[in-house]
Order: structure tokens, then C-alpha cells, then sequence
């Protein structure tokens, strides 16, 4: 049977973004439900959600990768991705938003904003993403719509604005009015088929008519035409679809923020459907992705049309027990065909695209062609890695990769068999490619695997999918901190010189650096300030080449050096002798040298703990993160009774902070972190990290 296509207008995007256990794969599963995908609803805590398919989310009830499936609501075509909200699969949430276009983020209806919540919000603001919210479980005792639309206000955005009101209060919530058609729908059990349209209650219209001002007079301000005729013929002149029309015009804008209510399970996410589809932007309206040309540097736009030429980004790789690799991406412009090649425009290699699939999940469908607007899968490309732009190999282009945060947990592992050696490479070189924020790398001294990811969950994850998917059993060490060094010092100059005069051809390579410290966060930075070619230009890639490969190892204890600039500006060459590995080897030491010289620091990673706690814990828990040098910043009231603290503290005292939190508080407290910065460690630790690396 071939498969329905659908005009980029009737196309959407969207990811389910939240905190932890707001309910995003249960909203997900209601929506497959009300879709036709699904028979049932599956429960997260039995193990039964399409978009939680691998072991690790079943048994622990969290989404740990994110999830493509593709399903139809009213003529459309709504591709979903369901992200995780633990803090240590953050890459999945950031990866996912860069291809999509519009996002729903769920809120617990009970808790409101949490700190993840403020994290995901954030990272929409970062690309743009226009968004709708849905507070679920205010059907459950202590939900709120009220108190949690608060909070939103209070912490995300003043411009979020409710399109539904609730109809009843926490186990007696039945439904909805809809503040644009000022139709009452409401529901006997969140299982019904259908909803059922009537009059609003009584009690609820002038409340409904207060809402529905407000929602109309801001929607409004977005759009001039639309601000004319309001002043004119008033908020009884606008047609109800003028009025979705100026809420579609103004959450588009990524500024306005429409707002809905209810059980995540139950068939009011038929209304959350409706809102994906009046509010949320088609590929046609994100707009034209711009990129580079590959060799010359120029920027270059691709329209969101079948009749462009073909480009995609790569936004995840994994591996299926059954096909192998898969390489899901988004189609900006063109149509690619199953059976044609492919450029990689990242890499410069070319890829033959065997399978081409549509995910449902860890399910697929073969398809033989999918165009512009699309999110789909490939089976089996050989060099293709998260970020990578493919195009129409006439037609190249680049488009702006993915960023992803450096690991700052590492720990040792090693094989506990000799059979299990080889087979532990594989797997990790496989979960690596799986996921940019996991390296991998060998100590050098003393031999080891040291693997790094963003938490102590994010590494026991990776640690227990090599034993169930690649068999491999290890032994891990404890997890360690990943230290930074940098210099203090601005303006240091050095030189760097490496003659090696042996009989035959020498070697001779002389380079002057001026060190100087760079922004907080902003990497390095090399300035070729060398004039009238007292080095030759095809040296002094060689030079910078150098300068990096020094900084992998710092003067203090070893750590990478981080935020230098360095800046080349004079320096000498011998007509036979130089060479581009004598001048990398100059470089290198202009580097070690220079570091020494410009006041060297370690920075160690700091990172953002936030502490859901019962206030009478409160002492206790601000206590003990004094005691780990911490830095409380703030405390404000998420409900009556509950406190949520936010502090910053070395990641070095952190490790185990879940497991002691729960023995302090009774088992009632919760937190979550995130790297925040980097900061000079003071120097009685640094000592003793000194010490400890000197061994």
C-alpha cells in the first residue's frame, strides 16, 4: 500500500519536553491512543509505553533515549519525539530541539516548574522553538492549573496564556472550556472515545470571559493587521477563526505561549492534538535553514521545498539489533529516494542509502521516499555521526551542527575477561557513536579505559546496556572528576624552538606565542598575527596543530588545558630543514612553556544542584550542602510545606549526594544537577589533587 503523503502545511514537528516525571511518555502514549496507533494506554511503571522500549527505561520508569514515532490527527501528519527529562540525557532534549519545530512541554500539575522544566525551557529559547504547555495530573489530589500557570509566570514566562480552563478541581476535573469557541467539553472517564460539547457551567462563564479578554487582547498585540481590526470592531468582531488565526500568529513568534490543562492519559489530549495543529508551526512556516558551501565557506539557504535540492542533519545515531546502524534525520529541502547516494558534506564522503525507515519507536516501516518537512531513519550508513549534514552531492552545503556539553564524570573500566577485552572496545566505540556526550579514552601512564559522561546515571546506564545488548562484563572504578587547567596570567611571551641537527636533513622549527586567558567557557583560540612571511603560511597550521595537541596535557596535573588564546607573531624558518612536524613540535613547546609561565590554575566543575525538599528537612539539607562547600542561592516555596533549594557545588562532593539525600530527608527529598561553570579550585584541594595525580 503506498503511503498517504501529506502537503508540508498539514506536516508537524514536535518534540514532549518536561522535568522528570511530569508525564511526558504518558502524554505520549494518550496521543498514540487517540491516534489509532495504539489499542490501550500502556503504563510507564508496568513496562508497557511504546516510546520506553529499552530495558534500562522499563525497569527504572524513566525515557533515557528519545523516540521518533510518526502519527495522523485530522488530516495531519505529526511526527513526535519524546525526550527524556533526567538532567543526564540532556544531549537527547538538545538534539532533538535542533530539528524540530514546534515542542509541547508538560508540566506536573502538582509541582508546577521544576528545575528541569526552567533546563528544557531554556534550551527551546536557545533554537527557537515555538511552544504550547499542558499542566497534566491536575486531576490528582494537590494538582493545580491555577497555582502551577503561577509558576510559569513566575519563572518561565508573563506571556503564557490559557486557551482551556479546567472544569472542576483536582479528582473531579470532567473537562474543559474552550476560551475560542466558549464551548464547554467534557468527559464521564478519562478512558471515553470522545469528548462532549455543551454550554460552560454557570459558575465558570464570567471566569471564562475574564480568560478569554486577556487571551485575545495578547494574541493580537502580535500581529498588526489583526491589532487594527480589534481596536475597531472589538473582541466580539473577531471570528473564532481570526481568534486561532492571532494565537497561531503569536505563539509562531516563540514569545506567546498557549496553555491547556488535564490527564495526560485520558481523552483530553485530543484538545492537546487540536493545539499542535492550529498553533504549532509546519516546516513550510519554520522557514528556509541556512548553512555554509563546504569549500567556499558561503552562506547559503535551503527553502523548506521538495524541489530544492536534497540536505538533512543527522541528529542521532544507534544501533538496532536487528538492521544494524541507524541514522535518523530531519529533511529540510529535496526528496531522498531509498536505493540513491548521498554526500556526506561533514566528512566529505559519499553514502549509498540502502533502507530508508519511518519510526514507530523500536518499530519501523520501510518507505521508499521521503521529502522536505520529514523525520525518518536510514539503515546502514557507514561514516555518518550526530551533526553530520547530508546533501545532494551537486548540491553541497553544511548545515550548523549540534553542540554538545564536555563529560565532566569519568570513570575507570576494565574487561573481567580476556575473551571480554575485544568485545568491550566494540561496544563502547558503539555507545559512542550513539551518543556525543560519551567518550571514550586510554590513559597513557597507566593503561586504563576511562570513560566520561554528563552523571554517575548517564555512566551505570551506559556500563549496564554493554552487559544485556553486547554481553560484555566489566569492572568499574570510582567515578572521578574531569579537572581543567588554565592560565591567569594575560599578554606572557614565549618561544618555542626545536633544532635537531643529526648529519642528512635537520630539523628546525622557531615560534614566538603570546598567551592570554580567554572568556569563561569560550575553548581556544589562535591569532596568526606573523607578517611578511618570516614563517611560511603552510606552516602555521602545523604550529596550531602543536599548540592543541600540548593542551590535551596540562603543566599542573595533567588535565587539559581550556579558554587560552594564543597568539602567533614571529618566529624563524631554515630554507632546507623546516618542516610541518618541526614547527608542530615548536608550538607544543612554546605551549608547556608558556602555560608555566602565566600563572596556571585548576578549574574544577561546578555544578548546579537543585533540592525538592519537605520544609522540616530544610536545615538538614542546606547544612550538608555547606558542608561540601556549596553556595546556597536561592530558596523560594513550590507549595505549602515544600521548599526548593538551589545551590551551586563542586561535582568532586557530589558523587552518592542521591542515595545520602535519601537517607537524610526519609526518603522524601529529590535533586537534580546540572553542570553549571568552571571555577578555580581553592588551593588546599588542589593540593591534595596535585598530590594524588604526583603518585
Amino acid at each position: 500500500m503506498a503511503e498517504k503523503k501529506y502537503a508540508l502545511d498539514k506536516i508537524r514537528n514536535i518534540g514532549i519536553i518536561a522535568h522528570i516525571d511530569a508525564g511526558k511518555t504518558t502524554t505520549t502514549e494518550g496521543i498514540l491512543y487517540r491516534t489509532g496507533l495504539k489499542h490501550k494506554i500502556g503504563e510507564v511503571h508496568q513496562g508497557e509505553t511504546t516510546t520506553d522500549w529499552m530495558a534500562q527505561e522499563k525497569e527504572r520508569g524513566i525515557t533515557i533515549v528519545s523516540a521518533a514515532i510518526t502519527c495522523y490527527w485530522k488530516d495531519h501528519q505529526i511526527n513526535i519525539i519524546d525526550t527524556p527529562g533526567h538532567i543526564d540525557f540532556t544531549v537527547e532534549v538538545e538534539r532533538s530541539l535542533r530539528v524540530l519545530d514546534g515542542a509541547v512541554v508538560v508540566f506536573d500539575g502538582k509541582m508546577g516548574v521544576e528545575s528541569q522544566s526552567e533546563t528544557v525551557w531554556r534550551q527551546a529559547d536557545k533554537y527557537g522553538v515555538p511552544r504550547i504547555c499542558f499542566i497534566n495530573k491536575i486531576n490528582q489530589t494537590g494538582g493545580g492549573f491555577e497555582k502551577s500557570l503561577e509558576s510559569i509566570h513566575n519563572r518561565l514566562s508573563k506571556r503564557a496564556f490559557p486557551v482551556h480552563l479546567p472544569i472542576g478541581f483536582e479528582q473531579s476535573v470532567s473537562g474543559v472550556v474552550d476560551l475560542v469557541d466558549m464551548k464547554a467539553y467534557t468527559y464521564k472517564d478519562y478512558t471515553d472515545h470522545e469528548l462532549v460539547q455543551g454550554e460552560i457551567p454557570a459558575d465558570m462563564l464570567e471566569e471564562a470571559k475574564r480568560y478569554r479578554s486577556l487571551l485575545i487582547e495578547n494574541a493580537v498585540a502580535e500581529d498588526e493587521k489583526m491589532l487594527e481590526k480589534y481596536f475597531e470592531v472589538g473582541e466580539e468582531g473577531l471570528s473564532t477563526d481570526e481568534i486561532r488565526q492571532a494565537i497561531r500568529t503569536a505563539t509562531l513568534t516563540g514569545k506567546f505561549f498557549p496553555v491547556t490543562g488535564g490527564d495526560g492519559r485520558g481523552v483530553i489530549v485530543e484538545k492537546v492534538l487540536d493545539m499542535v495543529t492550529d498553533f504549532l508551526p509546519s516546516p513550510e512556516e519554520a522557514g528556509a535553514v541556512w548553512g555554509t558551501h563546504p569549500k567556499s565557506g558561503d552562506e547559503i539557504s535551503r527553502e523548506p521545498s521538495e524541489s530544492q535540492p536534497f540536505a538533512a542533519l543527522a541528529f542521532k545515531i544507534t544501533t538496532d539489533a536487528f538492521v544494524g546502524k541507524l541514522a535518523y534525520f530531519r529533511v529540510y529541502s529535496g526528496k531522498l529516494q531509498a536505493g540513491s547516494y548521498i554526500l556526506n558534506s561533514s566528512t566529505g564522503e559519499k553514502e549509498r542509502v540502502g533502507r530508508v525507515v519511518r519510526m514507530q519507536a523500536d518499530k519501523r516501516e520501510d518507505v521508499t521516499e521521503v521529502g522536505a518537512g520529514d523525520i525518518a531513519a536510514i539503515v546502514g550508513l557507514k561514516g555518518t555521526t550526530t551533526g553530520n549534514t547530508l546533501c545532494d552531492q551537486n548540491n553541497p552545503i553544511v548545515l550548523e551542527s549540534i553542540t554538545f556539553p564536555e563529560p565532566p564524570v569519568s570513570i575507570a573500566i576494565e574487561p573481567k575477561t580476556k575473551a571480554d577485552q575485544e568485545k568491550m572496545s566494540l561496544a563502547l566505540q558503539r555507545l559512542a557513536e550513539e551518543d556525543p556526550t560519551f567518550r571514550i579514552r586510554v590513559d597513557e601512564e597507566t593503561g586504563q579505559t576511562i570513560i566520561s559522561g554528563m552523571g554517575e546515571l548517564h555512566l551505570e546506564i551506559i556500563v549496564d546496556r554493554m552487559k544485556r545488548e553486547f554481553s560484555v562484563e566489566a569492572n568499574v572504578g570510582q567515578p572521578q572528576v574531569a579537572y581543567r587547567e588554565t592560565i591567569r596570567k594575560d599578554a606572557v611571551e614565549v618561544q618555542g624552538k626545536f633544532i635537531r641537527q643529526s648529519g642528512g636533513r635537520g630539523q628546525y622549527g622557531d615560534v614566538w606565542l603570546r598567551l592570554s586567558q580567554n572568556e569563561a567557557g569560550a575553548g581556544f583560540e589562535f591569532i596568526n598575527s606573523i607578517k611578511g612571511g618570516v614563517i611560511p603560511g603552510e606552516y602555521i597550521p602545523a604550529v596550531k596543530k602543536g599548540i592543541e595537541e600540548a593542551m590535551s596535557n596540562g603543566v599542573i596535573a595533567g588535565y587539559p588545558v581550556v579558554d587560552i588564546k594564543a597568539e602567533l607573531y614571529d618566529g624563524s624558518y631554515h630554507e632546507v630543514d623546516s618542516s610541518e612536524m618541526a614547527f608542530s613540535i615548536a608550538g607544543s613547546m612554546a605551549l608547556q612553556e608558556g602555560v608555566k609561565k602565566a600563572n596556571p590554575t585548576l578549574l574544577e566543575p561546578i555544578m548546579k544542584v537543585v533540592v525538592v525538599t519537605p520544609e522540616e528537612f530544610m536545615g538538614d539539607v542546606i547544612g550538608d550542602l555547606n558542608s561540601k562547600r556549596g553556595r546556597i542561592e536561592s530558596m523560594e516555596d513550590l507549595s505549602p510545606g515544600v521548599k526548593e533549594i538551589t545551590s551551586f557545588v563542586p561535582l568532586g562532593e557530589m558523587f552518592g549526594y542521591t542515595t545520602n539525600l535519601r537517607s537524610n530527608t526519609q526518603g522524601r527529598a529529590a535533586s537534580s544537577m546540572e553542570l553549571d561553570h568552571y571555577a578555580d579550585v581553592p588551593n588546599n584541594v588542589a593540593e591534595a589533587i596535585i598530590a594524588k595525580n604526583s603518585k
